[in-house]
């Protein structure tokens, strides 16, 4: 058994979201890249970190090198249109070396692995640039199959050069759908191409020390990472809040670089036009400024050209998330700002629903973030800014306009603060255990709400698959005590805490090397049940229609995750405000407005539309058969309701009333309508 986490005496900082972050620093002088003497330091640290301190009590044996050997190789090559089936059977003889090999800080196997992948990029884009500049039958009826996950290596030079040419073909048949002339389309293409060998060229030894290292944090799971000196400066910067850009974290998608996170309270967030998986195709700089194709480009680059001077505006364009390779693109204006957290706090509306000659009056309260001012509270400020005292501020004004009911809307709340997720449960709750926490070595610490109810009316919750962390702490306590019904997606599942260290601190002397940070799993939550949330998440009372499958997205969809279990239940007393009955009757009539309320039946039809865009492996190559795919595919888009159409909608509507038909999301509008029913129930019952 691992030694107890309390051993370490230096403060850490604890995580309960993630972020991603990716950088580089100058450009290696030589063009075989090779490891740092620091490099190798930090190898040995790393794994012997991991060992000792990891939530997971798994050995760094030869099956982890196994798994090391893989995640390397997909980082590098996720899409398999550089290595050679050959090179992959080469690598094989290390498949079982990794573990050794880190343990002793010997790095060339992975160096070795990659400068054979810089040698298969520069000869893939040697080709990519001679094909450039060729014409481009449109006319010939033949597909590109772009999903390569389940397909195998190319055997030979020859059948990669087929695959590169449908590869330029599509990227071509996509500038010409979106306006290009052929010219314009040789041009970008050679542009990119080109811009893509420059930035393989300026790929170093920390570089590639940082891919190697997250091929190895992730296979103990997949919110321990390893950042470098230079991503662990961006990765303070943001944690510190105090940063100006559009809001949003990036990350590197095969050619692409998608958004990950969206912060509360950032421009991308408050622009409701910006989504979690959309890729960015394109930047510009002001309102005139030309578009510019970052296809290709690393993420820091694609991220240095989003960032910029407070209120300057920068426009981007994306491919929508789920939407195929040569579909529809968006551009999306934004004005650079600081984050507004004004702007992420809780806010409410008042909402009138009118059923059976009765009106009722509901509060809906959204809530992006588990925010804590936590100077303000260790300074003894009396009115410091936090989710809690904020929520309690706007339930004590829902009652003074009449409220017969509040409901809390937690979509895409990424979680945020541990003790706001347990102050906030006290406001519903009479007392008692909130959570559980286990350690590595088995001790568990059960965190208890200690103050008294302070709103006792009708509640209910909406849930996302984006809906995290303290966020299912949250709304799985309420689940649990019968307080609450939850309503929408399953969550994310995401059950674990995290650890944030420089590997300096674990030296015993200082050093002038510049080290990097190590973010690692230490705990895992339970719900009072003994359940865990993690993979499981919460899943709701009322399950609506959603567009993300847990194969997918969230927890269950990251192979490294860990598993779920279950502890001894802590001793609570269920509240029973919902009861079986009152389930079952809100089930039934949701079950019957999914097939008659027309905003349902519409969104469930975006979601059946959405998915089968997603099945979709292959692209045509033919201009007549894209085109008219883009032209179906826009006309039933624009002919429906927009999944997601009015996710900020709340922010935008702060101290007004709005009755139910004025309301464009359909979640919204459901969640409202059981909320109604929940309070009718309850009349009923005198």
């Amino acid at each position: 058994m691992k030694l107890f986490k309390k051993l370490i005496i230096i403060p850490a900082l604890i995580l309960l979201g993630s972020t991603n972050i990716y950088a580089s620093d100058a450009a290696d002088t030589t063009k075989y890249l090779q490891p740092k003497s620091e490099h190798i330091k930090e190898a040995i640290m790393v794994t012997q970190i991991l060992d000792f301190f990891h939530y997971r009590e798994i050995d760094l044996n030869d099956s982890l090198s196994s798994v090391i050997l893989d995640n390397f190789i997909e980082s590098l090559d996720g899409s398999k249109n550089y290595f050679l089936a050959a090179d992959i059977k080469s690598f094989q003889k290390y498949r079982f070396a990794f573990d050794e090999d880190l343990k002793r800080g010997n790095l060339v196997p992975a160096f070795y692995i990659f400068n054979i992948y810089k040698k298969r990029v520069e000869e893939r884009l040697k080709y990519a640039l001679a094909e450039s500049s060729k014409k481009f039958d449109f006319t010939k009826n033949e597909d590109f199959v772009f999903d390569r996950e389940k397909a195998p290596y190319p055997q030979s030079v020859q059948e990669q050069d087929e695959l590169w040419r449908k590869i330029i073909k599509s990227q071509a048949l996509s500038l010409k759908l979106s306006g290009s002339e052929d010219k314009k389309i040789s041009e970008t293409l050679v542009t990119r191409y080109e811009r893509f060998k420059s930035n393989v060229d300026k790929y170093n030894s920390t570089d590639v020390f940082e891919i190697l290292m997250n091929s190895v944090t992730e296979s103990f799971d997949p919110h321990t990472s390893y950042f470098g000196p230079r991503s662990a400066e961006d990765f303070q910067r943001e944690s510190s809040k105090a940063m100006e850009g559009i809001g949003a974290t990036l990350q590197q998608d095969d050619d692409f670089t998608k958004i990950v996170e969206l912060r509360p309270g950032g421009p991308a967030f408050l622009s409701g036009q910006i989504n979690v998986d959309d890729r960015v195709v394109g930047i510009a700089q002001g309102a005139e400024g030309e578009m510019i194709d970052v296809v290709g480009w690393r993420s820091d680059e694609v991220a240095g050209q989003i960032r910029g001077a407070k209120g300057t505006l920068v426009r981007i364009e994306f491919l929508p998330a789920g939407r195929p390779v040569g579909g529809q693109t968006k551009i999306v204006n934004i004005v650079r700002d600081k984050i507004k957290y004004d702007e992420a706090k809780a806010k409410s509306q008042v909402v009138q629903y009118e059923e059976g000659g009765k009106t009722y009056n509901l509060g809906v309260i959204t809530l992006p973030d588990f925010y804590l001012d936590s100077e303000g509270l260790e300074g003894g400020e009396k009115d410091y800014s936090s989710a809690t005292n904020d929520v309690k501020k706007l339930i004590t004004q829902l009652q003074e306009e009449g409220v017969e009911g509040v409901m809390l809307d937690l979509r895409n709340n990424g979680g945020g603060s541990l003790l706001e997720a347990i102050s906030l449960s006290g406001l519903f709750l009479p007392g008692g255990p909130v959570v559980q926490i286990k350690y590595a070595n088995g001790q568990i610490a059960k965190e208890d709400d200690k103050e008294k109810m302070f709103y006792n009316g009708p509640l209910s919750i909406m849930t996302n698959r984006f809906s995290a962390s303290a966020s299912e702490i949250f709304a799985a306590v309420l689940q649990d005590y019968k307080r609450a019904v939850i309503v929408g997606e399953q969550t994310y599942g995401k059950g674990t805490v995290q650890n944030v260290r420089g590997l300096n601190d674990f030296l015993r002397e200082p050093t002038t090397d510049e080290l990097g940070l190590i973010k690692y799993t230490i705990a895992k939550f339970y719900r009072v049940t003994g359940s865990s949330t993690q993979h499981l998440g919460v899943s709701p009372d009322i399950s609506l229609p959603s567009a993300f499958s847990a194969e997918e997205f969230g927890e269950s969809s990251k192979p490294s995750a860990l598993p779920w279990d279950k502890i001894p239940a802590a001793k609570f007393t269920p509240l029973n405000y919902v009861d079986n009955d009152l389930i079952a009757k809100l089930k039934k009539s949701h079950e019957e407005r999914l097939k008659t309320d027309q905003s349902l039946v519409d969104y469930q039809y975006d979601i059946n539309e959405l998915n089968k865009a997603r099945a979709k492996t292959s692209v045509s190559l033919n201009y007549d058969t894209r085109k008219k795919e883009a032209d179906d595919f826009e006309k039933k888009r624009d002919a429906r309701v927009k999944i997601g159409d009015s996710l900020k909608e709340l922010g935008s509507s702060k101290g007004l009333n709005h009755s139910l038909n004025e309301l464009k999301d359909p979640f919204l509008k459901e969640s409202i309508i059981l909320l109604a029913e929940q309070v009718a129930a309850k009349k009923s019952k005198g």
